[in-house]
């Protein structure tokens, strides 16, 4: 059987359509995941284990389920519950950012621990407070170790934003399984939607391998 180029052409405008909000999910993603995140493995990291309880369950409860299940638990449960009606896009958006939220979590709490406690002691002993010490000796020297796993997850995010067109988000997957459902073919759309996403994940990757080389040279 010949690969239909024609079917090709005709969804390019789709696909297109469909990378542009993949990127888009995939940063709204990685942007409200870092922050969430930052407070959740701040919150971990408490000396107190009652307060830091709600924090550890919540990375469990995000690393421990799948996010197809998580997807469809905010998009037909959560959502609905605060504006009445389902929106994809936004399920999509909350969906991937927990779950970023989770392994960026663990992200911040093993790059601030890599740092020596004595960074700590000694901003102390400066007269800083411990926010203060946090934000400008230890947060700044720990980011750097954590470019890479960060860079690591943001493609993983890529990749896993493709799970939002079971809720019919119209990203990448969305318009390959119409194009299947249209036309009753496999390789081409399946195939152009492997395509798109490897152009997307080893464009980041080398964005992200220039990033640490310099961050290391520097």
């Amino acid at each position: 059987m010949g690969f239909n180029w024609d079917v090709i052409v005709e969804y390019l405008p789709f696909f297109w359509k469909g990378t542009l909000l993949t990127i888009a999910l995939s940063l709204a993603g990685i942007v409200f995941g870092t922050i969430i995140g930052l407070f959740i493995g701040l919150g971990k990291m408490q000396s107190n284990k009652w307060l830091a309880l709600p924090f550890v369950w919540y990375i469990n409860f995000f690393r421990g389920t799948p996010l197809f299940v998580q997807i469809l638990l905010i998009h037909f449960g959560v959502v609905p519950y605060f504006i009445d009606e389902t929106n994809p896009i936004a399920a999509a958006i909350i969906a991937l950012s927990l779950n970023a939220a989770a392994y960026i979590a663990e992200i911040f709490r093993a790059g601030i621990q890599s740092i020596d406690k004595g960074q700590m002691e000694a901003s102390r002993s400066l007269g800083m407070t411990h926010v203060q010490a946090m934000r400008y000796v230890i947060l700044p020297q720990a980011i750097k170790r954590m470019i890479p796993p960060l860079g690591n997850e943001f493609v993983v995010l890529i990749k896993e934003s493709s799970i939002a067109a079971i809720i019919a988000t119209p990203e990448i997957m969305y318009w390959s399984r119409a194009m299947n459902g249209q036309y009753y073919i496999v390789w081409e759309p399946y195939l152009m939607a492997a395509f798109i996403y490897l152009i997307l994940t080893l464009s980041l990757s080398a964005v992200l391998n220039r990033i640490e080389r310099r961050l290391t040279t520097g």
